[in-house]
Parts: structure tokens; sequence; C-alpha cells
């Protein structure tokens, strides 16, 4: 029962997590499809983090930290992107 509780604490933290991340992207910048990705990588990191400590087997800690890495990468690219494109729509630096 109480690792079942600690997947549930997991899933509403997460969903939470993935909540925060695509309500700071503004919509009209991307589609439900592009918000929904961040919103999974978010999903992904919180997952991963606890795949990758609390197990005792080599390869889920090798996976773990390997989603870790590409989620993280996926949620930053996302907001260098968004901040790539927020800078187009800014005044002009003369």
């Amino acid at each position: 029962m109480g690792e079942l509780l600690i997947g549930i604490y997991v899933l509403v933290l997460s969903s939470f997590v993935g909540f925060e991340i695509i309500n700071k992207v503004p919509p009209t910048l991307h589609t439900p499809l592009m918000s929904g990705a961040n919103a999974i990588s978010g999903i992904t990191i919180v997952g991963a983090l606890y795949a990758a400590r609390h197990t005792e087997a080599k390869i889920s800690v090798i996976l773990g930290c390997v989603a870790l890495a590409m989620a993280t990468i996926n949620v930053v690219g996302g907001f260098m992107v968004t901040n790539r494109m927020l800078a187009m729509f800014g005044s002009k630096k003369k």
C-alpha cells in the first residue's frame, strides 16, 4: 500500500509540474500539441527522478538518467525557442 501511495503522490506532483510548465508559455506561440508535449516532458522529468532514485536495479537507474536528460533537453529547448519567438515580436533596437 505504501508504494501505491508514493506512486499517486508522484503522479499528482508531476501533473502540477507539467501544468506549470505549459502555463508559462503564451498560447499564441504554441499549438495545443506542443503544449501537450511540454507537459509530458515535465511529467517525464519527475518520473525519471523517481525511477533513478528509488530502485535497486542498475538498468532502471540508467534508463531513468537517460529519460531525465532527454526530457530536460526537450523542456529547455522549448523555452529557448519560445524566448526567441518572443524576441521577434519585441521592439527593434537601434
